[in-house]
């Protein structure tokens, strides 16, 4: 009797995620539904159909999640100026809760008895996935196959692939290839000669930014609409979140802009060097920062800057679901509906500048700040400041 159990897995179509969905039917005696998120990545929808109707599967999805990836999760995150340790925006870190989130939805339509991916067990993906299964489907079964099968190696899989006739890409031949993970926030470059941290990334491992050496030699310019804290026009000119990212992702890619090459502290306590390129996030979190400078006031702005790095460590950590992510969302967005206007930025070779910034926000005040005198500021009570913080000093 065929079995009626079935397992849904996060499906890529590529050799890795088709020996897990081979691996799975072996293993699991069960019907296994591909399911693939598009949240901007480079994808060949032919080919995850292809490669999983060869293995046998019949229900292929392929879910557009881009608006709701770039809207619901990387807008929030650019609220929130979230950089861990200083440096990386994050961009695999905030996809993952959201195809975790998709994926049980799935998993639940189809009474799917348990989920699956194909993260390594050395990586943070791994715990990012299932603190997102487990937040969505507590009950539903998580199947990691890196941590449990005994295939300890590349060669190990090459000889399962030929085994089970799954077709081996050229450059999976061999040597293991850089990992590469990409959706429309950024693209991450791991493994190989990166591995080693005093190797210099070779220029032929970056995807969407050219090299600032070879960039125009003219500045390009960019005008970011805001409101209530989030942008949604470039030039004066409404789009979609998914289409806002995209162009900017363009603009700012061909003037090298973007790259970090980053030896971080990974969840489970390894090291990692990773090169990340994340061109237009970095013009978004440039042109916030900026808006929020003439439109929040001080303390707003120094509170959002305190909490940042534990509110970019929970992303990190997968806890985007957890209760103190939410809490700090909250103090993030606390005076979000003030942030309106716009900001223009100059970019040339790998550089951003701010051109300028317009608001209608009252925060700034031109009459105040200016250098002429006027009656807006009493300078007398500028000693009594001076006079109650020496006191501070005791």
């Amino acid at each position: 009797m065929k079995s009626n159990k079935k397992i849904v897995l996060a499906y890529s179509g590529g050799l890795d995620t088709s020996i897990i969905l081979k691996w799975l039917q072996e293993n699991y005696d069960a019907e296994v539904i591909a399911y693939t998120a598009d949240i901007g990545q480079e994808i060949n929808k032919k080919k995850i159909i292809n490669n999983a109707k060869r293995l046998g599967v019949k229900n292929i999805i392929i879910k557009d999640l881009k608006n709701v990836f770039v809207k619901d999760y990387v807008f929030p995150m650019i609220r929130g100026h979230a950089l861990y340790e200083g440096t990386y925006l994050l961009g695999t870190s905030i996809a993952r809760p959201l195809i975790a989130k998709d994926q049980i939805r799935v998993a639940k339509k189809f009474k799917a008895f348990a989920v699956s991916h194909g993260s390594t067990g050395k990586g943070n993906d791994q715990i990012r996935f299932e603190l997102g299964y487990h937040y969505f489907g507590p009950k539903i079964k998580v199947i990691a196959p890196w941590r449990i099968w005994k295939m300890n190696s590349r060669s190990d899989l090459i000889k399962y692939a030929k085994k089970n006739k799954i077709p081996i890409p050229k450059d999976k031949k061999g040597a293991p290839p850089f990992s590469v993970d990409d959706n429309l926030f950024h693209t991450s470059t791991e493994g190989k000669a990166l591995e080693n941290p005093k190797n210099f990334a070779p220029e032929f491992i970056f995807q969407r930014t050219i090299s600032p050496e070879k960039a125009p030699n003219k500045p390009s310019f960019v005008t970011i609409n805001f409101k209530n804290g989030d942008p949604y026009g470039i030039n004066g000119k409404k789009v979609s979140p998914a289409k806002l990212l995209e162009k900017l992702n363009q603009l700012a890619g061909k003037n090298g802009i973007g790259r970090v090459d980053l030896v971080e502290n990974r969840f489970i306590g390894i090291k990692s060097r990773g090169v990340y390129e994340t061109p237009g996030g970095t013009l978004l979190l440039h042109a916030h920062r900026a808006i929020e400078s003439v439109t929040l006031d001080k303390e707003t702005m120094h509170k959002k800057d305190e909490i940042m790095p534990r509110y970019a460590e929970l992303i990190y950590n997968g806890y985007w679901f957890s209760k103190e992510r939410f809490k700090l969302q909250k103090i993030i967005d606390k005076k979000r509906n003030n942030v309106l206007g716009s900001v223009r930025l100059r970019l040339y070779k790998g550089n951003i500048s701010i051109h300028s910034r317009q608001t209608k926000s009252k925060a700034y005040s031109m009459k105040k700040v200016s250098f002429e005198e006027n009656k807006t500021f009493n300078k007398s009570n500028v000693e009594r400041f001076i006079n109650f913080h020496k006191k501070k000093l005791k």
